[in-house]
């Protein structure tokens, strides 16, 4: 009988470890003054040092260095005096070099934690995630493989090589074996990564696109038989993108490996590959032990050793930790939980605060990112940080409905207007001659003719019946082309009829 999650957890107890690659955002290659822009037509951002030729020599991004330092000290490391770069060997096509340039033994950040918050079963309960290391180190190129059913290299016609990633500044964050999980361990592993993700975007060294890399998790999981007190062979899924993947790989990997062992098979040591569809992992190569890639220290670069004086000036720009800025913001603006969690999901609350901070009111700056441009952006299948709006135009158009100079409605057409990329909000009202009729004259007259061709309905309302001057201020918003205040029309209409 095949093994679900819960019966495999009856069973066994996962462990997790996880490592966590970040690009940083530096202008510049971790080596060479190469350009890192995402996208960039293939092998453009390349030159001698990021290709290996002979004779290039590499030297240290500082920026790098100082991004590197500043995770550390988010996530409660020691920031090493002395640290290293080493060569790790091997042969790989998108590795013009033939090796990676990494830290390896002698890494700049160690021994930091990061504590996560799950919502169990008894409530929320936090699990600390203990840091073995944060190291730097160079990204490889990228293989594109021709034809074939999987994109991968089997069954391919041919394989594209793209070195403008290669030299790309990396930072590995890997953690200690996280034990005593449970059933929640899914949960843990997205919610670390969920964090982890939030204090580096609140650190600005990386934009932690996962879905274009920037930052990318290996999960790595073994099961032992509850109470063994043995570690079980572990399996390292790579380069996991998403958070929901993330604890869909775990969940996997826990069945997968329960199902294996109950019927006598062996758990092999080797990476994996996630398939988006089904959920499940596919082998990927035999895991290789440290000693395999020949690490030895690179002879063309220089140790790192920061100045401890560096070290707290960086440490005295930390940010504020994103969960206890957004309890801040929950209480400052009186947030309910549910619109709290939708700015987080939404990935909107940096924008709205910048909003708020230019003057907004926060229930309606949130209102206008969550409701009129979030739908253009899910029309658009953009994420909403994409659109060309900013929350300087939100601020002036939220500034323009306050002042009665427009209307939600009218406002909405500004919104549109500004992100279709007519100008800013003032440019697109003078263009699109958007302006609420605030003359009484103009209204009036408008209201009569309403009056005039629904006088049946006029006349209900001359009689006290309220409900019929909907139609009315309908018909009269429609003849301002919407450009008329809906509580002015009203107070008009039924002054007009006798009822104001």
């Amino acid at each position: 009988m095949s093994l679900n999650y819960d019966s495999a957890l009856a069973i066994y107890e996962p462990t997790l470890g996880l490592e966590v690659h970040v690009e940083l955002n530096t202008k510049s290659k971790m080596f060479c003054g190469c350009a890192t822009e995402f996208g960039a037509q293939p092998n453009t951002q390349t030159c001698p040092v990021c290709l290996g030729l002979p004779g290039s020599l590499p030297v240290v991004n500082k920026r790098a260095i100082e991004s590197s330092i500043l995770i550390g000290l988010a996530l409660n490391c020691s920031i090493a005096p002395f640290s290293r770069f080493a060569r790790k060997n091997y042969f790989y096509p998108d590795m013009p070099k033939n090796f990676q340039t990494s830290q390896y033994d002698e890494p700049i950040c160690v021994n930091g934690y990061l504590d996560v918050d799950v919502e169990t079963d008894e409530g929320n309960k936090t699990f600390r995630v203990e840091i073995e290391r944060v190291h730097m180190e160079e990204d490889t190129g990228k293989s594109l493989h021709v034809g074939g059913a999987t994109g991968r290299i089997h069954g391919a016609d041919h394989s594209l090589l793209d070195y403008n990633r290669a030299g790309i500044p990396l930072v590995e964050i890997v953690t200690k074996i996280v034990p005593n999980t449970g059933k929640y361990a899914p949960l843990v592993a997205r919610a670390y990564v969920a964090t982890l993700r939030d204090i580096l975007r609140a650190l600005k060294v990386s934009d932690v696109k996962m879905e274009q890399g920037s930052l990318r998790c290996d999960v790595n999981l073994s099961l032992s038989k509850i109470g063994s007190g043995k570690l079980g062979t572990r399996s390292e899924t790579k380069n996991v993108n998403s958070l929901r993947s993330v604890e869909r790989a775990v969940t996997g990997e826990v069945i997968r490996h329960a199902n294996r062992l109950e019927s006598g098979e062996k758990i092999v040591q080797e990476t994996r590959h996630f398939l988006e569809e089904s959920g499940e992992t596919r082998p990927g190569r035999s895991k290789e032990q440290a000693e395999d890639y020949r690490y030895f220290p690179d002879p063309d670069l220089v140790p790192v050793t920061p100045a401890a004086s560096w070290i707290e000036e960086l440490r005295a720009t930390l940010p504020e930790r994103p969960s206890l800025r957004r309890k801040r913001i929950k209480e400052e603006w009186n947030v309910p939980d549910k619109e709290m969690q939708a700015m987080i999901n939404a990935d909107v609350l940096d924008i709205v605060e910048a909003t708020v901070l230019l003057g907004a009111d926060p229930t309606k700056a949130r209102t206008w990112w969550l409701g009129e441009i979030s739908r253009i952006a899910n029309d658009q299948n953009v994420a909403i940080a994409d659109l060309a709006i900013t929350p300087a135009d939100v601020a002036q158009i939220v500034a323009l409905v306050a002042a009665g100079e427009l209307t939600d409605k009218l406002a909405r057409q500004v919104v549109e207007g500004v992100i279709a990329g007519e100008g800013k909000p003032s440019e697109v009202v003078a263009k699109r001659g958007i302006k609420v009729v605030n003359d009484d004259g103009a209204l009036l007259a408008a209201i009569e003719k309403v009056c005039a061709e629904q006088a049946d309905t006029a006349e209900k309302v001359r009689g006290g019946h309220l409900p019929a001057a909907g139609a009315l201020i309908g018909a009269v918003m429609k003849e301002t082309k919407g450009q008329a205040d809906a509580a002015k029309v009203r107070e008009l209409l039924l002054k007009h009829l006798g009822q104001g």
